[in-house]
C-alpha cells in the first residue's frame, strides 16, 4: 500500500569537509487523491525530498541545502528556509533534541526531520577518525551506545580492550 525509500550518501570533499546527502522519496502503487492537491499516478512520488549537510571534522554543520521536488501540499515548501537553524549545530549527542528544538512542530516538517534524524549516524560512518580513541584517552563516542558495542561485551573486548569494562570517571560534586 505504501513505500518509502531513503537513502544516504557520504564524500569526503576536496577542501576537506565532509558532505552527506539525503534522499526520501514517497510512493504508492495506486493512484490517490489528495484533498486539495489533485490526483497522483501509480509510483508517482507523494514526497521527494533531498538534503545535503555539509560539516568540518568535528561535526559541526557549515552548510544545508534542501530540495523538495515532490509534497502532498502547498504551504510543504515553507519548511525548507528554517533548516539553515541547523548550521552550526553539532552532529552528535543531543542531535534528535537539536532537531526538535530548531524544527519541531510546524517549524518544520515532518519527513525533513526524518531525514535529519539519521544523517547523523550515516555522517559517522562517513567520516574518518571517529571511532578512534579522543587524545585525552576517553573512548570513541559510539562505544556503550548499542548491544554490539556494550563496554563490557565481546566486541569491544575484541575491538578496544583498553575500554573492556571502561566506567566513565565519577565526578567530584564538590568541584
Amino acid at each position: 500500500m505504501h513505500t518509502r525509500r531513503v537513502e544516504y550518501r557520504g564524500f569526503r570533499r576536496d577542501d576537506g569537509l565532509w558532505d552527506i546527502e539525503g534522499e526520501l522519496h514517497d510512493s504508492k502503487p495506486h493512484a490517490i487523491d489528495i484533498k486539495g492537491g489533485g490526483q497522483l499516478a501509480p509510483g508517482e512520488p507523494v514526497h521527494h525530498m533531498r538534503l545535503r549537510v555539509t560539516f568540518d571534522d568535528s561535526m559541526v554543520i557549515r552548510d544545508i541545502a534542501v530540495a523538495m521536488d515532490a509534497f502532498p501540499h502547498e504551504p510543504c515548501p515553507q519548511a525548507m528556509p528554517p533548516m539553515q537553524g541547523m548550521v552550526g549545530e553539532v552532529l552528535g549527542k543531543g542531535w534528535r533534541h537539536t532537531i526538535q528544538r530548531h524544527l519541531g512542530g510546524i517549524q518544520g516538517c515532518t519527513h525533513l526531520r526524518e531525514l535529519l534524524f539519521n544523517l547523523a549516524t550515516a555522517a559517522f560512518q562517513t567520516r574518518t577518525g571517529v571511532f578512534a580513541p579522543s587524545a585525552d584517552g576517553r573512548p570513541p563516542a559510539h562505544l556503550g551506545q548499542c548491544v554490539g558495542w556494550d563496554f563490557n561485551g565481546p566486541v569491544v573486548k575484541e575491538v578496544y580492550p583498553m575500554f573492556f569494562r571502561w566506567q566513565p570517571p565519577v565526578r567530584d560534586s564538590a568541584a
